[in-house]
């Protein structure tokens, strides 16, 4: 068909085309179902029950230079096609398809690729469809369009609620007994989904016209916006035929379509998901943060359906370190689902902590940070989510170890899978510069023990060294030539060429989980702090020694009995096998540092260019023209007329007209409705308290290079804690604040984590003035009285934290964020009518 006008209008047709074994002429197959070059509409259908049903063939549809393939509304079911070798070829479409109020837009069977498209100015639009597509056995892998510029996430309706049976529990350590409606016999696929100042701010302008007016990138470098984006090589759980864990992120949170999705090809079967994801919390109070969170995530369906989330806090009394923390949630899992667990495949991440070093997310917890990517935002729940999404398949029962402030990119070949079925301990191991591995563990590889060739090895760890220094390492063996796989480097290797491999993961199998758990049990209570690295995996392989229990070099605080303890569990573990999974193709990143977070958000970091991090994801900001793409704006507000400086991060913020945000600052949380300019490398995070029944609100600051983690014993020795480059004692003087033991929230830690400084307000914007009017009088060393200001102490504010009403003023910014993105839609299609 060649320069038709109008190939075919069709009205009220029950069935419009049904095609089975097509052939021509000659009674051969058709290798061609329709071949159209340069019509202006090749069809335009109203009413159709069915559009078209085809079978066996081998092109359905090939066009070229069409202004516009198809514009359908009101069918009822637009394809349902089976053994398509290909589907559609498609070049230079302005439009491809338009599609209104679609029950089903495709059923799909054994499709070999589904859609190849090039220079396609506008893909697919779609509005309300239920469910988008449905596919089964697509050989592309389980990412099944490849598509990167469909947005179709959140923003639109309500979301319905979860099923019975396939909604995610959200339970307490100490909550109801199991459900009686079939936990662990099968799991449904994976859903697709994957306001306020108060008193002042919260009325702000929901008429706010303005809108991010910003330019999108240009092709190949769309900031992923169905997801995350397609990640760049090598990293991200990458396989060689294209499937990406980290890419996969975009089945894990998705549009208000609650349809299940299939992963990968094919509806989810037992084994497919987590049967438990555990948050550990330091506290009750951080557990009731926890939850409230998941809820909300459950509530907007952005957590897979089918899976159980339980968080656990801490015992009361002295910290347990997360190896407690581990041990205390092993206990919880079996309080919670009996015997039941024995069965489980396990995610536990170790979220708890206050986050001395990354102040901003110590409030709502480093599991729930946000990530600059994602309509609306990812935060890094679901990004870990992604990056292990392949593992449960490939996993007898057990559970697997991770901490809630890194991450783990990688690469491997499409036929290598990556498994945990081995007894004993498991880790993944990553090549590692020397100097990294002196902060980290370190694997001590036996090089007779690997199978396997290129980017994925299995073998065993002669030892585990936590935290080592050069000369250990080079003494003990652990030092490889980079490049060769786990070969020792010999003596005259240059330094360059050398690396040790590191820890990140590790999965222990339920046998050994339920020793841990005897142990426990029989110990009654820990009265120290133990680490899940150093205490566990120092104690494993057949070169284990017991000298690490008496070193306490790296233990920031002795509790009682910690020799005992481990020397406990060096008997309990000792000559239990370390496996260890090679990734000699892999990066391990940590983001638990205002230094970490400013890097990998705002620079030109290689975290940001694999997962395609945006410069502002899921926020209004009129004037990023005025501003540098070196910066990082989260789900904020960001009115016309204020600047922010490279480098810097905006989260969860409404930012009014007249403000100036210096570089590599972090503001998260603050209403700033009021000209000031803030200065370069400034801290500042708002939070929400509850003293007696007022909610108030607290505003810390610092210079994000501040040790928050410092602290001496005595008063005479706080001229040593530094607050944005003066001396505590200088600016209590100018604050008129008295250097007494009343000043700091505890007697035996004075430091800047538990001094009360920072004024308690009525408003959240007013909170905000008198912080910076804090940092403005040290800058410029000119006196502010904070004398008759009730003060408070980080620790303090954290304690009297209303987690209710900080994710009350987040919902307001992102539901005022949606509003103005369906204005916009809707003025799109208004003007594009």
């Amino acid at each position: 068909m060649t320069s038709a006008t109008s190939l075919m209008t069709t009205a009220s047709v029950t069935t419009l085309m049904t095609i089975v074994c097509h052939r021509t002429n000659d009674n051969t197959g058709a290798t061609s179902l329709m071949t159209a070059t340069n019509d202006t509409s090749l069809m335009t259908t109203t009413s159709v029950t069915s559009l078209m049903t085809t079978t066996n063939d081998t092109t359905l549809i090939n066009t070229t230079n069409a202004s516009t393939l198809m514009t359908i509304t009101n069918y009822t079911s637009l394809m349902t096609i089976t053994s398509v070798t290909t589907l559609m070829t498609i070049t230079s479409a302005t439009t491809l398809v338009t599609i209104t109020g679609a029950t089903s837009l495709m059923t799909i069977t054994g499709v070999t690729t589904l859609m190849t498209t090039t220079s396609a100015t506008t893909l697919i639009t779609i509005t309300n469809d239920t469910s988008l597509m449905t596919t089964t056995a697509a050989s592309a892998g389980t990412a099944v369009l490849g598509l990167r510029a469909v947005q179709s996430r959140h923003s639109e309706g309500p979301v319905p609620p979860l099923e019975r049976g396939h909604r995610g529990d959200i339970a307490g350590s100490g909550s109801s007994s199991p459900r009686e409606n079939g936990q662990g016999v099968g799991r449904p696929a994976l859903s697709r989904s994957k306001v306020r100042e108060s008193r002042d701010c919260r009325s702000a302008a929901a008429s706010n016209e303005s809108s991010e007016q910003r330019k999108r990138p240009a092709a190949g470098r769309d900031r992923g916006e169905l997801g995350c984006a397609a990640p760049r090589e090598p990293w991200a759980g990458r396989r060689e035929n294209g499937s990406s864990a980290a890419a996969r992120t975009l089945l894990l949170a998705g549009s208000t379509n609650q349809a299940p999705i299939s992963i990968p090809g094919t509806a989810a079967r037992p084994g497919e998901l987590w049967d438990a994801v555990v948050l550990t919390a330091a506290d009750a109070a951080q557990a009731g943060a926890f939850r409230a969170q998941l809820e909300e995530k459950r509530r907007r369906g952005q957590l897979p359906r089918g899976v159980r989330y339980l968080v656990c806090a801490d015992p009361p009394g002295p910290r347990i370190g997360n190896g407690g923390s581990t041990l205390h949630a092993l206990q919880c899992l079996e309080e919670q689902y009996g015997d039941q667990w024995t069965s489980f495949t396990v995610l536990l991440i170790h979220s708890g902590g206050c986050s001395q070093r990354l102040p901003n997310a110590s409030a709502l917890g480093k599991i729930f940070t946000a990530l600059p990517l994602g309509h609306p935002v990812y935060q890094m729940l679901e990004l870990k989510l992604a990056m292990y999404l392949d593992f449960p398949r490939h996993m007898k029962p057990g559970v697997l170890v991770t901490c809630s402030d890194d991450i783990e990119l990688y690469s491997t070949a499409a036929t290598e899978t990556i498994t945990f079925d081995k007894p004993g301990f498991t880790a993944l191991a990553h090549p590692s510069e020397l100097a990294v591995g002196t902060t980290h563990g370190v694997f001590v590889l036996d090089p007779s023990s690997l199978s396997g060739e290129g980017v994925l090895q299995y073998g065993s760890c002669h030892r585990f060294l936590h935290k080592p220094d050069l000369q250990t390492m080079q003494q003990s063996g652990a030092v490889c030539v980079r490049g060769a796989g786990p070969q020792p480097s010999s003596p005259g290797s240059h330094r360059g060429s050398e690396c040790v491999y590191t820890d990140s993961v590790f999965y222990m199998d339920h046998g050994t989980a339920r020793q841990l758990l005897l142990f426990y049990k029989q110990m009654g209570t820990l009265g120290c702090e133990i680490d899940a690295y150093g205490d566990f995996l120092q104690a494993l392989g057949p070169g284990a020694t017991p000298d690490y229990t008496r070193n306490t070099s790296n233990v920031s605080k002795e509790g009682s009995g910690l020799v005992a303890v481990r020397q406990q569990l060096y008997s309990l573990l000792q000559g239990t096998a370390l496996n260890v999974i090679v990734l000699n193709n892999s990066q391990f990143y940590h983001i638990g540092t205002t230094q970490e977070y400013l890097l990998h958000f705002t620079a030109e970091s290689k975290l940001s260019f694999e997962l395609g991090l945006q410069p502002v994801a899921f926020s209004i900001f009129p004037d990023r023209a005025k501003s540098s793409d070196q910066l990082s704006i989260m789900q904020s507000i960001l009115e016309p007329g204020c600047v922010v400086g490279p480098g810097s991060v905006v989260e969860y913020s409404r930012i009014g007209p007249g403000v100036s945000v210096g570089k590599g600052c972090i503001v998260s949380g603050s209403c700033i409705n009021f000209s000031v300019d803030i200065p370069s490398n400034c801290f500042l995070s708002s939070v929400s308290v509850k003293i007696t029944d007022q909610v108030e609100f607290v505003t810390m600051v610092f210079g994000v290079g501040d040790d928050l983690k410092r602290s001496v014993k005595l008063l005479s020795e706080i001229h040593s804690l530094q607050f944005f480059g003066a001396s505590l004692p200088e600016c209590l003087d100018l604050w008129s604040i008295e250097a007494s033991d009343q000043l700091f929230s505890e007697d035996t830690r004075l430091g800047l984590w538990t001094a009360r400084i920072f004024p308690v307000c009525s408003t959240l914007s007013e909170s905000v003035r008198l912080s910076l009017s804090m940092l403005n009088s040290v800058q410029h060393r000119s006196a502010f009285k904070l004398s008759g200001f009730q003060l408070l102490s980080v620790e303090e504010m954290l304690a009297y934290k209303d987690v209710e009403d900080m994710l009350k003023f987040r919902k307001q910014i992102y539901d005022e964020i949606c509003l103005q993105r369906q204005k916009e839609k809707s003025d799109y299609r208004i003007n594009s009518t």
